[in-house]
């Protein structure tokens, strides 16, 4: 009985060292658990910011670097490799190694000198490209499943030593394998030991991998919409140049120009135009713009494109007028003939006979100059003064008869209202013809969907006739009502229009006369006068004949 308290103490002391082993077992199990979900949530955390960030990119080199950036920086591995499977092969994306200093591909780094690797599955990587399976590795060295010689060569001429390696396939939507990215060399962060990548690495890369090839794919996708537009773009402006080969290059040319006169506003540092920049989507867009600038004259007649004399449609009618001379002509003189051979029958009056022809000589001459007076007239290049105006009514009062009885003019009302064009070789009529490309600009530009960062093209390229003063057209906008971009193509492509050594109706001016006309233009309110002092005091007209006119040449 004396004993059994003591008995007691003992039991009592084992029972609360039992108890205390316990806690403090429960205690570790569950800082270690604690931290695991700590580990866990932030990797989870991790993964959806990169997941966030690789949605957020589109340029290819871009998002590529990102992607072995991030798998590298949560695997703590040494060294990545991204490949993208192409022709059946392999092809090196990016490379990087941080104990060697080594950085190639992407947007920062350098060119990648390595060959592709063939589809053989002796190969890990393209073992995985092919198989669609991931490959953990905890030392290379101590493997025979797959050929190592080469990297351990590698490893060898420069004393780095590969160990443990990751490569996870790459899938898109559709699931096919699309690349392959390797991670080489996991480290642990409190001693930089090199360590096998964990299962968990493996799932969170496999994840990764997954949302990589997503954003690839959309990349691609975005990249390949973006150039089958631009083909489509250059294609119709190909079209309409083509299509009268007497404008052809306008379109380009003003494209060049426009882009240039912005590269040269980006630049300034004082003046007008100090705060005035274009962005690379603005830039873009601006280049797209100029190139759709003319797109409604794919409905413009040819005849009126083409014309290079007043009486030309599909071809020069100064051939009917001569015929109907040369007719006329016949006329007189059989009529002179006819008249001679009554004269001669009633006695052969010698006074008459020359009366009669010196009359058949001199309509005969009349004819003839009429004849090269309308030849000058259809010539585009002389202005028309009231003079000549009156002149050509004139003669298209004049009538003969034809074969059928009929009297006819010298001139058809249609022949007097197009040799009666004081400057150029379009009448009013067609001229307004012409000017309907701008709206149809406008009419078949609001049709197509633009993306945002292109929202603004309809307005730009429909703009490019507007003059300041609101006398252009298509809608007669004045002043701040053009856009910008609008103001800027009215000048350049004024300047092209004036420059251009592919007019029929005209020869390519000098600078200093191209100079003199973009002036008055201004001080007569139809050009920004800022924009004209720039395009001459910068000489953006030589610079774009240094840029492309030269190159051209060249080639």
């Amino acid at each position: 009985m004396n004993d059994s308290p003591n008995k007691m103490k003992a039991a009592e002391v084992r029972q609360f060292a039992s108890d205390e082993n316990l806690n403090t077992l429960l205690s570790s199990v569950v800082e270690e658990v604690s931290a695991y979900a700590e580990r866990l949530g932030g990797q989870i955390k991790k993964m959806s910011d990169i997941g966030r960030a690789l949605s957020g990119v589109y340029d290819l080199n871009t998002l590529l670097e990102m992607i072995v950036d991030q798998a590298r920086s949560f695997t703590n591995a040494d060294a990545g490799t991204l490949y993208i499977v192409e022709d059946n092969t392999l092809r090196f994306q990016i490379v990087q190694n941080d104990s060697l200093k080594i950085r190639m591909g992407g947007k920062s780094g350098e060119t990648i000198p390595f060959p592709p690797v063939e589809l053989k599955e002796t190969n890990v990587s393209a073992f995985v490209a092919l198989k669609g399976v991931s490959v953990n590795i905890p030392d290379v060295y101590d493997t025979d499943l797959f050929d190592f010689t080469g990297p351990k060569k590698f490893d060898q001429s420069i004393g780095y030593r590969s160990k443990s390696m990751l490569v996870v396939p790459m899938r898109n939507h559709d699931g096919d394998v699309i690349g392959v990215l390797q991670l080489l060399n996991a480290t642990n962060p409190a001693n930089n030991n090199v360590i096998a990548f964990s299962q968990d690495y493996e799932n969170l890369s496999e994840s990764l991998a997954s949302q990589a090839a997503v954003s690839i794919t959309n990349a691609k996708l975005i990249s390949n919409m973006t150039e089958l537009f631009e083909a489509f773009v250059k294609v119709m402006a190909t079209a309409i140049d083509e299509k009268s080969p007497v404008t052809g290059g306008h379109i380009r040319r003003v494209a060049d120009l426009t882009l240039i006169m912005a590269e040269v506003i980006n630049d300034l540092k004082e003046g007008d135009f100090k705060d005035k920049t274009f962005s690379p989507d603005q830039m873009y867009e601006l280049r797209i713009a100029a190139y759709m600038h003319d797109i409604g004259k794919v409905t413009s007649p040819v005849e009126i494109v083409e014309k290079a004399k007043k009486l030309q449609t599909i071809f020069d009618r100064i051939q009917y007028v001569r015929l109907r001379l040369t007719y006329i002509s016949q006329k007189v003189m059989l009529e002179g003939q006819d008249s001679k051979i009554e004269i001669l029958q009633n006695g052969s009056d010698p006074e008459k006979l020359k009366a009669l022809e010196k009359e058949t000589s001199d309509k005969l001459e009349e004819l003839k100059e009429i004849q090269e007076f309308i030849n000058k007239c259809n010539e585009p290049g002389e202005f028309l003064d009231d003079e000549i105006l009156e002149r050509l009514k004139e003669i298209s009062e004049k009538t003969y008869i034809d074969e059928a009885g009929e009297q006819q003019p010298f001139l058809t009302e249609d022949e007097l209202v197009n040799l009666s064009i004081r400057r150029g070789s379009i009448t009013e009529k067609e001229r307004k013809k012409m000017q309907d490309h701008a709206a149809v600009t406008l009419r078949m530009l609001k049709q197509i969907p633009f993306t945002k960062k292109l929202k603004n093209i309809p307005a730009f390229a429909g703009a490019h006739h507007e003059f300041i003063n609101g006398k252009g057209y298509p809608l007669g906008l004045k002043g701040d009502e053009i856009p910008f971009e609008g103001k800027l193509m009215a000048v350049t492509d004024i300047a092209e229009a004036l420059t251009a050594s592919d007019r029929p109706y005209k020869k390519a001016m000098p600078l200093e006369t191209v100079y003199r006309i973009l002036r008055s233009m201004a001080e007569g309110g139809e050009l920004d006068n800022s924009l004209v002092q720039l395009f001459i005091e910068q000489e953006v007209y030589k610079t774009y004949q240094e840029r492309h006119e030269t190159s051209s040449e060249e080639k």
